[in-house]
């Protein structure tokens, strides 16, 4: 059975959509699975195990120049590679026009359908040709967490049960180290920090950042940041250079790398702490010691499943105090280890302006 999803962007709707794949292939052994994905975001399903194919587009940057001649090259390349397969089932898990349209240009075997959301979910997004242009539009309970609203209308539009804890089927620990950088040895007591988001008010207090820093340094740890653009960049250099005052190599700004070596190097750390941000949901499907922290309460939705105590979402308004995510943190290492959480030593009593805001 051939099976086409269409999911395109943004990283952390295209993570959460993840588990879909393992459930297919539990369900259907033998399936081929592709996905119509942003180029950008193709990376990341390259370390999807059982992933047939990804293949890659760029709707957001085609239609800034629509009637350019590079535009129409590139959009009959993709659309002959979308066609190159006739699917038994196309399933839209995205819900919007873009994503609607993408489905509809896919090539049907005799008897193929396409599937997609019939109504809009909770906190996401929707646009009604998404149900127009399928062939059978799923209704789904609108109170669901964003994985478990793909894993459903897949399951529903291909016959079987999703149940259990979300596979996310990423491999990026099994994957050697990318050329140039540390090994699993040298890196395992690094904790990253994801502070980048592409909304401001997600965004946790630069002061926040480098008093958390401070207390992970002094318990042993090296404090790794990421970056996706230019600005990031600047932040991540400038709580860099505050933990490194007196100390060079507290901390280290890793240099832009793509999606899937970062994965591979997020998965060989201690843990991550970060906002909610597609790089965070990263950490969630590796399954690691991970605190996510919320300005708004929207966990529900989008946050880690905590059923295991290793991966926590902390939330407050209007940003979760320096204390708040240390405890957190101390709890899924806890976890992590098996070991019940301790109270606060002296060190959580330190900062103790930094950590109250």
């Amino acid at each position: 059975m051939k099976i086409l999803l269409v999911k395109l962007s943004s990283l952390g709707d295209v993570v959460h959509g993840l588990p879909v794949v393992q459930d297919i292939l539990a369900a259907l052994p033998g399936a081929q699975i592709d996905w119509v994905v942003e180029a950008s975001f193709a990376p990341v399903l390259r370390l999807s195990a059982g992933l047939h194919r990804a293949i890659p587009c760029e709707i957001r940057r085609w239609r800034k120049s629509p009637l350019a001649a590079a535009t129409r090259r590139e959009w009959r390349a993709f659309r002959a590679a979308l066609q190159q397969d006739a699917y038994d089932a196309v399933i839209d898990l995205q819900g919007l026009t873009k994503s609607a349209l993408v489905a509809r240009l896919a090539r049907l075997a005799p008897g193929g359908k396409r599937y997609a959301l019939a109504n809009q979910t909770d906190g996401s997004g929707y646009e009604a040709p998404t149900r127009w242009l399928a062939d059978v539009a799923l209704r789904i309970a609108p109170h669901v967490h964003a994985v478990q609203r793909s894993r459903e209308l897949a399951a529903r539009a291909l016959g079987y049960s999703a149940s259990g804890r979300p596979d996310f089927g990423v491999q990026g620990a099994c994957l050697p180290p990318a050329p140039g950088l540390a090994a699993a040895r040298e890196i395992a007591n690094r904790v990253v920090f994801v502070h980048g988001t592409s909304r401001a008010d997600k965004e946790w207090p630069f002061s926040h950042w480098s008093a958390l820093g401070r207390r992970l340094i002094h318990a042993g740890y090296q404090v790794v940041l990421a970056h996706g653009s230019e600005k990031e960049l600047a932040k991540s250099q400038a709580i860099a250079r505050l933990l490194n005052e007196g100390a060079p190599g507290n901390a280290l700004v890793w240099p832009l790398l793509p999606l899937d070596t970062l994965t591979r190097e997020m998965a060989r750390c201690a843990g991550v702490i970060g906002v909610d941000s597609g790089v965070s949901h990263i950490a969630v499907a590796l399954d690691m010691p991970h605190v996510q922290v919320y300005n708004f309460d929207t966990a529900w939705r989008t946050g880690p499943d905590e059923a295991s105590g290793r991966q926590v979402s902390v939330f407050a308004r209007p940003a979760p105090g320096v204390d708040e995510v240390w405890r957190a943190w101390l709890a899924c290492l806890d976890a992590d280890n098996g070991v019940p959480l301790e109270p606060l030593g002296a060190f959580d009593l330190l900062e103790s302006g930094a950590g109250s805001a």
